[in-house]
């Protein structure tokens, strides 16, 4: 069992993760009882590059979230976090290694750049939004 705190709009939640069945899990939010489903992965994970100043521990997994893809391939959140600022916009042709958006994590800025050259086709999270790991934030076609 491992246990979190993360703190959303000044308001702080104790976030336990207890067993893991197939793809459910059993989870606890301030003292309430949750199953969560997985999201089940189809294609490899593409890992952003991101500025860091140390390695940061495993979070919990990140739960089933349906936002469909347009096309092309998504750029996905390494770590919760809050996003704070969005540089791009949909329709925007953008190079590897550009910023895309910033993430707060772990009171750290992470730049989260993209993995290849191509155009912006979705922004799938707003400004202030909080965000699990491994959830779409940009598709790239």
């Amino acid at each position: 069992m491992k246990e979190y705190r993360y703190k959303i709009n000044g308001n702080l939640y104790k976030v336990t993760v207890g067993d893991i069945e197939e793809n459910h899990v059993r989870v606890e939010v301030n003292g309430t009882p949750y199953t969560v489903e997985l999201e089940k992965k189809t294609s490899p994970k593409i890992k952003p590059v991101v500025r860091t100043a140390a390695t940061t521990p495993a979070a919990p997994p990140a739960a089933a979230i349906t936002r469909p893809n347009v096309g092309g391939k998504g750029i996905k959140s390494p770590l919760p976090g809050v996003i704070l600022e969005i540089k791009v916009k949909e329709g925007d042709t953008v190079k590897r290694g550009q910023t895309l958006l910033i993430l707060e994590a772990m009171k750290m800025e992470n730049d989260i750049k993209a993995d290849r050259d191509g155009k912006v086709t979705s922004i799938k999270v707003s400004k202030g939004e909080s965000i699990l790991e491994g959830t779409d934030l940009i598709i790239i076609e």
